[in-house]
Protein backbone atom coordinates (compact mmCIF):
# COMPACT_ATOMS: atom_id res chain seq x y z
CA UNK A 1 0.00 0.00 0.00
CA UNK A 2 1.49 3.68 -0.93
CA UNK A 3 1.44 5.70 2.11
CA UNK A 4 0.87 9.31 1.20
CA UNK A 5 1.30 12.69 4.03
CA UNK A 6 0.18 15.81 3.27
CA UNK A 7 1.42 18.99 4.14
CA UNK A 8 -1.44 20.81 5.84
CA UNK A 9 -1.75 24.00 3.42
CA UNK A 10 -2.74 24.14 0.25
CA UNK A 11 0.86 23.69 -1.30
CA UNK A 12 -0.70 19.91 -1.41
CA UNK A 13 1.49 16.99 -0.19
CA UNK A 14 4.81 16.82 0.34
CA UNK A 15 7.71 16.25 -1.75
CA UNK A 16 8.38 12.01 -1.76
CA UNK A 17 11.86 12.30 -0.08
CA UNK A 18 9.91 14.52 2.73
CA UNK A 19 7.24 12.16 3.40
CA UNK A 20 9.73 9.40 4.07
CA UNK A 21 11.34 11.47 6.41
CA UNK A 22 7.94 12.67 7.90
CA UNK A 23 6.81 9.04 8.64
CA UNK A 24 9.52 8.35 9.89
CA UNK A 25 9.88 11.10 12.44
CA UNK A 26 6.38 10.21 13.38
CA UNK A 27 6.81 6.73 14.76
CA UNK A 28 10.59 8.53 16.67
CA UNK A 29 8.60 11.27 18.39
CA UNK A 30 5.25 9.22 19.29
CA UNK A 31 7.53 6.84 20.82
CA UNK A 32 6.64 4.19 18.71
CA UNK A 33 9.68 3.26 17.44
CA UNK A 34 12.22 3.31 20.25
CA UNK A 35 16.25 3.87 20.24
CA UNK A 36 18.13 1.05 18.81
CA UNK A 37 14.65 -0.27 17.66
CA UNK A 38 15.29 -1.23 13.58
CA UNK A 39 13.95 1.19 11.16
CA UNK A 40 12.46 -0.65 7.88
CA UNK A 41 14.97 -1.35 5.58
CA UNK A 42 14.96 1.22 2.18
CA UNK A 43 13.46 -1.42 -0.46
CA UNK A 44 10.34 -2.08 2.23
CA UNK A 45 10.53 2.08 2.52
CA UNK A 46 10.28 2.32 -1.16
CA UNK A 47 7.61 -0.27 -1.32
CA UNK A 48 5.44 1.43 1.29
CA UNK A 49 5.47 4.64 -0.78
CA UNK A 50 5.57 3.78 -4.12
CA UNK A 51 8.66 5.83 -4.61
CA UNK A 52 12.37 5.09 -6.40
CA UNK A 53 15.28 3.40 -4.17
CA UNK A 54 17.08 7.04 -4.55
CA UNK A 55 14.21 9.19 -2.78
CA UNK A 56 14.09 6.69 0.46
CA UNK A 57 18.29 6.94 0.42
CA UNK A 58 18.09 10.44 0.57
CA UNK A 59 15.64 10.48 3.48
CA UNK A 60 17.41 8.52 4.92
CA UNK A 61 20.55 9.97 4.79
CA UNK A 62 18.93 13.15 5.77
CA UNK A 63 17.59 11.39 9.28
CA UNK A 64 21.18 10.30 9.81
CA UNK A 65 22.59 13.95 8.96
CA UNK A 66 19.99 15.20 11.98
CA UNK A 67 20.78 12.46 14.66
CA UNK A 68 17.72 11.13 14.19
CA UNK A 69 18.96 7.66 13.08
CA UNK A 70 22.43 5.76 12.93
CA UNK A 71 23.19 3.77 10.17
CA UNK A 72 24.90 1.09 10.50
CA UNK A 73 27.02 -0.89 8.02
CA UNK A 74 25.95 -4.63 7.34
CA UNK A 75 23.10 -3.85 10.11
CA UNK A 76 20.69 -1.36 8.43
CA UNK A 77 19.24 1.71 9.97
CA UNK A 78 18.55 2.08 13.42
CA UNK A 79 16.81 5.03 15.78
CA UNK A 80 19.83 6.50 17.45
CA UNK A 81 19.63 7.19 20.94
CA UNK A 82 17.96 10.27 22.38
CA UNK A 83 20.93 11.46 24.01
CA UNK A 84 22.50 11.41 20.66
CA UNK A 85 19.79 13.55 18.93
CA UNK A 86 19.87 15.63 22.41
CA UNK A 87 23.98 16.49 20.98
CA UNK A 88 22.41 18.16 18.04
CA UNK A 89 20.46 20.51 19.20
CA UNK A 90 22.05 24.15 20.46
CA UNK A 91 20.24 24.23 24.09
CA UNK A 92 22.24 26.43 25.97
CA UNK A 93 22.98 25.78 29.63
CA UNK A 94 23.35 29.36 31.41
CA UNK A 95 25.84 27.94 34.12
CA UNK A 96 28.27 26.91 31.18
CA UNK A 97 27.72 30.58 29.28
CA UNK A 98 28.62 31.88 32.81
CA UNK A 99 31.46 29.73 34.21
CA UNK A 100 33.12 29.62 29.93
CA UNK A 101 33.23 33.32 30.79
CA UNK A 102 35.62 32.87 33.77
CA UNK A 103 32.72 33.64 36.02
CA UNK A 104 30.95 32.50 39.01
CA UNK A 105 27.37 30.86 38.53
CA UNK A 106 24.81 30.63 41.57
CA UNK A 107 21.19 30.44 41.48
CA UNK A 108 18.13 31.71 43.65
CA UNK A 109 15.15 28.87 43.53
CA UNK A 110 12.00 31.53 44.57
CA UNK A 111 9.71 28.90 44.04
CA UNK A 112 8.93 24.91 43.11
CA UNK A 113 5.25 23.67 43.55
CA UNK A 114 2.93 21.36 41.21
CA UNK A 115 0.04 23.51 39.51
CA UNK A 116 -2.94 22.73 37.26
CA UNK A 117 -2.47 24.06 34.09
CA UNK A 118 -3.93 26.74 32.51
CA UNK A 119 -6.25 26.48 29.20
CA UNK A 120 -3.60 27.89 26.63
CA UNK A 121 -0.45 25.65 28.64
CA UNK A 122 -2.28 23.37 28.64
CA UNK A 123 -3.10 23.48 25.33
CA UNK A 124 1.00 24.27 24.55
CA UNK A 125 1.62 20.61 26.18
CA UNK A 126 -0.72 18.79 24.59
CA UNK A 127 -2.51 18.11 28.06
CA UNK A 128 -5.79 18.81 29.46
CA UNK A 129 -7.05 21.85 31.06
CA UNK A 130 -6.53 21.38 34.58
CA UNK A 131 -3.58 19.03 34.13
CA UNK A 132 -0.63 18.26 36.64
CA UNK A 133 2.90 20.34 35.46
CA UNK A 134 5.61 21.17 37.42
CA UNK A 135 6.71 24.95 37.78
CA UNK A 136 9.83 26.51 39.36
CA UNK A 137 11.07 29.98 39.10
CA UNK A 138 14.55 30.60 39.99
CA UNK A 139 17.28 33.51 39.16
CA UNK A 140 20.48 33.07 37.51
CA UNK A 141 23.53 35.27 39.09
CA UNK A 142 26.72 35.71 37.47
CA UNK A 143 29.14 36.77 39.97
CA UNK A 144 27.01 37.87 42.12
CA UNK A 145 24.74 40.11 39.32
CA UNK A 146 21.13 38.56 38.31
CA UNK A 147 21.72 37.80 34.47
CA UNK A 148 18.40 35.69 33.74
CA UNK A 149 14.69 35.02 35.70
CA UNK A 150 13.55 31.20 34.54
CA UNK A 151 10.07 30.61 34.70
CA UNK A 152 9.70 27.06 34.08
CA UNK A 153 6.69 24.30 33.32
CA UNK A 154 7.70 20.83 33.36
CA UNK A 155 5.32 18.09 31.94
CA UNK A 156 5.45 15.23 35.06
CA UNK A 157 5.08 12.15 32.13
CA UNK A 158 8.74 13.28 30.59
CA UNK A 159 10.65 14.25 33.98
CA UNK A 160 8.45 12.92 37.38
CA UNK A 161 11.70 13.10 39.70
CA UNK A 162 12.27 17.00 38.18
CA UNK A 163 11.66 18.05 41.95
CA UNK A 164 14.16 16.03 43.36
CA UNK A 165 16.99 17.83 42.00
CA UNK A 166 18.77 20.52 43.99
CA UNK A 167 18.68 23.38 41.62
CA UNK A 168 21.64 25.32 43.82
CA UNK A 169 23.73 22.90 42.75
CA UNK A 170 22.28 21.53 38.98
CA UNK A 171 20.02 23.84 36.51
CA UNK A 172 16.85 23.09 35.27
CA UNK A 173 18.21 22.56 31.70
CA UNK A 174 21.19 20.46 33.08
CA UNK A 175 18.66 18.36 34.73
CA UNK A 176 16.33 17.69 31.84
CA UNK A 177 18.81 17.31 29.08
CA UNK A 178 20.13 14.54 31.44
CA UNK A 179 16.60 13.27 32.23
CA UNK A 180 14.20 13.96 29.29
CA UNK A 181 16.45 13.80 25.95
CA UNK A 182 15.50 16.12 23.54
CA UNK A 183 14.35 15.24 19.96
CA UNK A 184 13.26 18.47 19.40
CA UNK A 185 13.33 22.76 20.33
CA UNK A 186 11.96 26.11 19.27
CA UNK A 187 12.00 29.45 21.16
CA UNK A 188 11.30 32.62 20.09
CA UNK A 189 12.84 35.77 20.80
CA UNK A 190 11.38 38.99 21.54
CA UNK A 191 12.33 42.79 23.65
CA UNK A 192 9.79 43.70 26.05
CA UNK A 193 9.22 45.39 29.61
CA UNK A 194 9.73 43.22 32.01
CA UNK A 195 6.81 42.25 35.42
CA UNK A 196 7.04 43.75 38.37
CA UNK A 197 8.12 40.48 39.78
CA UNK A 198 10.43 39.93 37.20
CA UNK A 199 11.99 43.07 37.85
CA UNK A 200 12.43 42.81 41.68
CA UNK A 201 14.01 39.25 41.30
CA UNK A 202 16.70 41.04 38.95
CA UNK A 203 17.39 43.75 40.46
CA UNK A 204 16.38 46.56 37.96
CA UNK A 205 13.48 49.26 37.14
CA UNK A 206 10.85 48.44 35.60
CA UNK A 207 11.44 50.65 32.26
CA UNK A 208 14.54 48.77 31.65
CA UNK A 209 13.51 46.60 28.39
CA UNK A 210 14.91 42.83 28.46
CA UNK A 211 15.61 40.45 26.01
CA UNK A 212 13.41 36.96 26.45
CA UNK A 213 13.43 33.93 25.04
CA UNK A 214 10.55 31.36 25.28
CA UNK A 215 11.90 27.86 24.95
CA UNK A 216 10.00 25.05 24.05
CA UNK A 217 11.95 21.54 24.13
CA UNK A 218 10.19 18.13 23.06
CA UNK A 219 11.31 14.52 24.53
CA UNK A 220 10.05 11.84 22.68
CA UNK A 221 6.19 11.88 22.64
CA UNK A 222 6.02 14.38 24.86
CA UNK A 223 6.36 18.59 25.56
CA UNK A 224 8.59 18.04 28.44
CA UNK A 225 9.33 21.48 29.20
CA UNK A 226 8.31 25.22 28.72
CA UNK A 227 10.59 28.06 29.77
CA UNK A 228 10.52 31.85 30.15
CA UNK A 229 13.34 33.19 30.68
CA UNK A 230 14.00 37.30 31.00
CA UNK A 231 17.53 38.44 30.75
CA UNK A 232 18.32 42.52 31.48
CA UNK A 233 19.10 43.91 27.99
CA UNK A 234 21.94 46.22 29.66
CA UNK A 235 23.69 43.08 31.25
CA UNK A 236 22.80 40.24 28.75
CA UNK A 237 23.62 39.36 24.48
CA UNK A 238 22.55 36.50 22.49
CA UNK A 239 25.94 35.63 20.63
CA UNK A 240 26.48 32.67 17.98
CA UNK A 241 28.64 31.95 14.69
CA UNK A 242 27.80 30.59 11.71
CA UNK A 243 30.03 29.59 8.61
CA UNK A 244 30.17 28.35 5.22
Amino acid sequence: MTTKITSGTQAGPLPAYEQVKAFVKVQITSGTWRPGDAVPSESALQQQFGVSRMTVNRAVKELAVEGLVTRVRGSGTVVAQLHRISSTLAVRDIHDEVTERGHLHSTRVLTQHTTAAEAALAQAFGLAPGAELFHSVLVHLEDGVPIQWEDRHVNPAAAPHYFDADFTRTTPTRYLLAHAPLTEASYRIEACLPSPQEASGLNILRREACLVMTRCTISGPHVASIARLVYPGARYSFTGKFAL
